[in-house]
């Protein structure tokens, strides 16, 4: 049985306020809660409606049923768990290798989506700027399919760490050179811009090689990519030839 205490608790947990709050976030379905008991995320508690997960202790683990998970969950049609972990301390930024920068991110399915990009690519680190979406939002965990596990995110003022790194800056425009013709190396900061307004001026004065994916309909009517999808095809020839 879920508390009143409980209930409020994780309802709070909805909003990014309260997960800073309490240094919580909450994760819904068995593979990504799966993916979070063997990773170093510190559990809080479990609910589930089935007799499973027996590895979480008793102390940890409470036995729900539909309607409670329903008061609980952030999904329209609820899985059969939830559970809650602690938010880990940010672990210090590697600058080697590729990074991807996100500059104004605010889809919460675009960033699980490029988590998950990220981990299949083998990109360590993602530097997100200060207005990127949370990735410890409900839909960005469930979106990242476990992924936010083996992906390190830092939320950082991103015009003050590029002014700052020795790293070559990459950038995504309509009239960059054309990433298929390009000699990409296996280091440097790839950068990826708003849904809407791609890069910000500010971090555009700072890109040192711009990049574009070209278009070949025949129209050429398409204005722009989403940002996940620009993001798969980016990474793919990044390491294509690594």
């Amino acid at each position: 049985m879920v508390s009143k205490n409980q209930i409020k608790l994780i309802s709070g947990l909805h909003q990014k306020k309260q997960r800073f709050a309490n240094q919580l976030f909450f994760a819904e379905g068995v593979k990504v809660i799966q993916e979070l008991l063997q990773s170093n995320f510190e559990l809080e508690h479990l609910y589930t409606t089935q007799n499973d997960f027996e590895v979480v202790h008793s102390s940890k683990r409470t036995l729900i049923n539909e309607q409670e998970l329903k008061k609980i969950s952030a999904l329209s049609t609820p899985n059969t768990c939830l559970a809650v972990f602690k938010i880990p301390a940010e672990n210090k930024i590697i600058e080697s290798g590729l990074i991807l920068a996100l500059d104004d991110i605010r889809d919460p399915g675009n960033l699980g989506t490029i988590m998950r990009l990220c981990d299949w690519f083998g990109i360590k680190q993602i530097i997100c700027s200060k207005e990127t979406v949370d990735i410890y939002n409900p839909k960005v965990v469930q979106a990242t399919m476990g992924s936010i596990t083996r992906v390190n995110a830092n939320y950082v003022d991103l015009k003050s760490f590029i002014a700052q790194t020795k790293l070559p800056i990459f950038g995504t425009f309509m009239d960059g050179d054309n990433i298929y013709k390009s000699n990409l190396p296996q280091n440097g900061i790839i950068i990826m811009g708003n849904e809407a307004n791609g890069i910000s001026a500010e971090i555009e004065k700072m890109v040192t090689s711009r990049l574009t994916i070209p278009r070949f309909g025949e129209l050429q009517k398409t204005e722009s990519l989403n940002v996940a999808t620009a993001t798969a095809i980016i990474l793919s020839e990044f390491k294509r030839n690594s």
